[in-house]
């Protein structure tokens, strides 16, 4: 097995050092034959652009090596003997790393490990006034107790069953970003290394949100990486924006490092000044077995940064914190009682859209990035499809230029919403692109959103203006309201203009009922329409209501399992409805869910995109997929 990994490794060095010889001493990843395949190179390098970009920039930051002039056309380069033993050295501490410590050898020389021994180019200290006062936070405080719980016993498959039981708990739960904080005592950020809590056996928390400045000292933050760094007497665990990551075998990052030892771990890839990130640590006095007679205190809280290429990188899947409210017993049928949600992938722009398509991969949208990717369940990600929304000279002026939406017909051909184009078009097997709607009474479409097919191949699209650079009131916008349509033979019919953002889309799983929802903070709520067999619409009513939900977010993505069940991404999660409009509970997601799709060989796997990151959660009632849908109702008509 090694010796295979060995081959592949030395196959993929030599791609890379052919690279090298024909462009620069270290290529940019754009330029790189290697870009795009970053998820097939070798586990060293798993870490999407990985270090291709991290070895660049280490090297021309921190070594200060000039790039060699530009090669004209038709001029060849060679390495020369110090660039040639540079990668050969490279090469070599990966071979030593491989055998002699291969249980680590996929974090050998990960970026974490290399963003650890380079200088950041800027670093601000969270334990000084000046420090908390340059990203506009401030420290909150609160001791955590251990409390009895009612909770279920093991069953027979070793998970949780319907057996109450007894069991501890702590709180608060002060890991979500959205955990309100407001009445925690604040402290001075000059007083983190004050000894908290009573001793003995104890736990704490605290937490911060750190807005990014714009400069730290004559350092431009934008585009930078952002690692935060802090060692607590005795453990630590830390949450960023509402999420605890962790894997098999990890140790610090996230999750405890060791007695007493630091955390460190990247809280920002690629990020804009302005941008907001909540963290939260929470510490142990320890060990646990002999609780010592002293107490919890923070040595010291950093933030680096530093300028390196990044982008959207796959990740080996892991798990993250999930909750589920339950609200109604029904929704232990539906959501595991033991729930686990994986994160898959992060670093994207803005992700929605997702699509599962056979043999087994999963397409999605970054309608802010004008891409389309393609993720592989075996952790590789790809771009699928670059300009996927719009390729005007004006494309500057959009914050959402690209496709959104993306379904299949009942050949299983790509439909796509593109924003920027304001059009709906389709991809022939051969690669040819169909425009299946681009203007309504000879009016341009605002910006199709989402769709969905009907089995007897009409499509339903709704058609808000969020793909317009000033949304409603951009000078571009000619269709005097958002709408619901309905495209057969041809023919784009409008089914709907009462809602002022028409987002997620969905069939029954009989296909009489339309349900719609609106993305509208004054009226969040999921309309069901009747729908006859011309694709005609009547009796549109309010199925249900979320308007009171806190919140900002309305409603956006809308997916239906085989038992009529919608799943709606709503304020503060996914939202499980009954077939009734019941509310049966709503999963919570680490970050705000947008869209989801179900995949996987069974279809009882939720894809969820949630702003920045791909998440999938495994689920116990099989989903209602395009293809799969149309062709089972089709042959029962």
């Amino acid at each position: 097995m090694y010796m295979r990994k060995l081959i592949r490794f030395r196959r993929e060095y030599q791609i890379y050092s052919q690279t090298l010889r024909h462009e620069s001493p270290f290529p940019s990843p754009q330029s790189s034959p290697l870009r795009g395949r970053e998820s097939s190179l070798p586990l060293f390098a798993k870490e999407g652009l990985g270090e291709i970009s991290a070895i660049r920039a280490s090297f021309h930051i921190s070594k200060k090596i000039p790039l060699n002039p530009p090669l004209q056309k038709g001029e060849t380069r060679s390495l020369g003997c110090r660039s040639e033993r540079r990668i050969t050295l490279l090469f070599i501490i990966a071979l030593v790393a491989f055998f002699v410590v291969p249980a680590t050898f996929a974090r050998a020389v990960s970026l974490d490990d290399l963003l650890a021994k380079r200088k950041p180019e800027a670093m601000i200290d969270l334990g000084k006034k000046e420090g908390t006062q340059l990203v506009k936070g401030e420290w909150r405080y609160s001791d955590t107790k251990i409390v009895e719980v009612d909770f279920k016993a093991a069953g027979p498959d070793g998970q949780p069953s319907t057996t109450p039981n007894k069991a501890y708990d702590i709180t608060p739960h002060a890991g979500r970003a959205d955990f309100d904080d407001s009445k925690w005592e604040v402290i001075d950020s000059t007083t983190l290394d004050k000894r908290r809590t009573n001793g003995r056996l104890a736990f704490n928390w605290y937490r911060i949100k750190i807005t990014v400045p714009e400069r730290v000292g004559n350092f431009d933050s934008t585009g930078s990486t952002v690692v935060f760094t802090t060692s607590l007497d005795d453990y630590a665990e830390i949450w960023v924006d509402g999420e605890l990551p962790r894997a098999a075998g990890q140790s610090g990052g996230s999750v405890i490092k060791g007695w007493n030892a630091e955390n460190r771990l990247i809280i920002g890839r690629g990020v804009k000044p302005g941008q907001v990130i909540q963290l939260a640590i929470f510490g142990a006095n320890g060990p646990l077995s002999q609780p010592p007679t002293n107490y919890i205190w923070m040595r010291y809280a950093r933030l680096e940064f530093h300028k390196v290429p990044i982008g959207p990188i796959a990740l080996t899947p892991h798990e993250v914190n999930v909750d589920v409210l339950r609200v109604d017993l029904a929704i232990d049928a539906i959501v595991p009682l033991n729930p686990k949600i994986f994160r898959l992938a992060e670093g994207f722009q803005f992700t929605e859209g997702p699509i599962w398509v056979k043999p087994g991969y999963l397409l999605f949208s970054d309608p802010n990035a004008n891409m389309i990717y393609k993720y592989e369940p075996e952790g590789k990600l790809s771009v699928f499809k670059k300009n996927s929304g719009y390729s005007g000279k004006d494309v500057a002026e959009y914050g959402q230029p690209g496709s959104n939406g993306l379904t299949l017909d009942r050949e299983g051909r790509l439909t796509i919403n593109e924003h920027g184009n304001r059009r709906v078009i389709r991809t022939e097997k051969d690669g040819r692109v169909t425009v299946l709607a681009d203007k309504y009474s000879g009016k341009r479409l605002n910006s199709p959103n989402d769709l969905v097919y009907r089995s007897d191949g009409t499509l339903f699209i709704t058609d808000p203006p969020f793909g317009l650079p000033k949304f409603y009131d951009d000078p571009r916008k000619e269709l005097p309201h958002s709408g619901v349509y309905a495209l057969r033979d041809g023919q784009l019919k409008l089914l709907s203009s009462d809602l002022k953002g028409p987002n997620g889309i969905a069939f029954s799983p009989d296909e009489k009922y339309l349900y719609v929802g609106n993305w509208d903070p004054e009226k969040k709520v999921v309309m069901r329409y009747e729908i006859d067999a011309q694709g005609n619409t009547s009796n549109g009513k309010v199925f249900y209501d979320m308007t009171k939900a806190p919140g900002e977010d309305a409603i956006d993505g809308i997916k239906v399992d085989q038992k009529g069940n919608l799943y709606v991404c709503g304020p503060g999660g996914i939202w499980v409805i009954s077939s009734e409009g019941k509310h049966l509970g709503t999963i919570k997601v680490p970050k705000t869910p947008h869209n989801i799709a179900w995949g996987g060989a069974d279809g009882k796997t939720l894809y969820i995109t949630a702003q920045s990151t791909l998440y999938r959660m495994p689920l116990n009632i099989p989903g209602i997929r395009p293809a799969d849908g149309m062709n089972k109702l089709a042959a029962q008509r």
